[in-house]
């Protein structure tokens, strides 16, 4: 099993990687759908593989220069994705106490991510029709990484998709530069939702050899993503993200059903 989680990080955080989606907005609802680990211990193995690979692949692309990053509002998106992280992480355990059942917290997940995936899968699919904004006041840029980090931390993911619709919405930005800054604040939103994490206590039980085996692969997934970003054009980062995204719903529509208990 611990292979599956493995090639799962390698897949999805190269993919990640390249698209700027981070990589747990697959980790995530493919996990889940194998019912090995409660959905606390994949929300948990995602956040730090993610982090990993989002480390990895902002150093390599800023350093290639593939991409371009606005430093002023992906690090204002950032600090409000930040604070939204602790506030999401708090939801989803309020939640799960609340509820007193995984299985209605990962149906909620499953639910949000098909409504989330689907509205970014018809945004980047018609964004050549849309007419973009260019904000550029920070308390703006502030209240819109808000948010993104209160869905990318309650949904477990990170935040990828999430952050291209509004990167290229709100800021006008290109493929690969939203990629990037995607990836730039996502590495925020982790760091700041694992410290907390880590200080409240409420790690999850698993076995080490997940996590450790889940780092590597997302730091080699990270390393294989950002030298194949630099190959292709922005289309073919649209195309894939495409397919991901199609791909991503159907997951969660079997997630959905699996935790509702329609597919017993």
């Amino acid at each position: 099993m611990v292979l599956i989680f493995f090639i799962v990080s390698i897949i999805s955080c190269g993919a990640g990687s390249i698209c700027g989606i981070g990589g747990g907005v697959i980790i995530k609802p493919v996990l889940d759908a194998t019912g090995i680990m409660s959905v606390s211990s994949i929300s948990f193995l995602s956040g730090c593989t993610v982090l990993c690979m989002t480390v990895v692949s902002v150093y390599r692309n800023m350093k290639s220069g593939t991409a371009k990053i606005d430093l002023k509002i992906s690090t204002a998106l950032a600090v409000g994705a930040a604070v939204g992280g602790l506030i999401g992480k708090a939801m989803f355990e309020s939640l799960k106490e609340a509820a007193g059942n995984e299985d209605l917290v990962g149906f909620t997940q499953a639910v949000v991510l098909i409504l989330i995936t689907l509205a970014t899968l018809i945004y980047t699919v018609c964004k050549e029709k849309i007419h973009t904004r260019h904000c550029t006041r920070i308390w703006v840029c502030v209240a819109i990484g808000l948010l993104l980090g209160v869905m990318s931390s309650f949904l477990g993911i990170g935040g990828g998709p999430i952050n291209l619709m509004v990167l290229g919405y709100f800021f006008s930005m290109g493929t690969k530069d939203a990629a990037l800054s995607s990836l730039y604040i996502i590495m925020f939103s982790q760091i700041t939702s694992l410290v907390q994490t880590f200080a409240s206590g409420n790690i999850p039980e698993m076995e080490i050899a997940y996590l450790v085996f889940m780092i590597i692969g997302g730091i080699m997934g990270g390393t294989i993503g950002s030298r194949i970003n630099k190959k292709i054009s922005d289309h073919g980062v649209d195309k894939l993200f495409i397919f991901l995204m199609a791909v991503i719903v159907l997951i969660n529509i079997y997630n959905a059903l699996k935790f509702s208990g329609v597919l017993g």
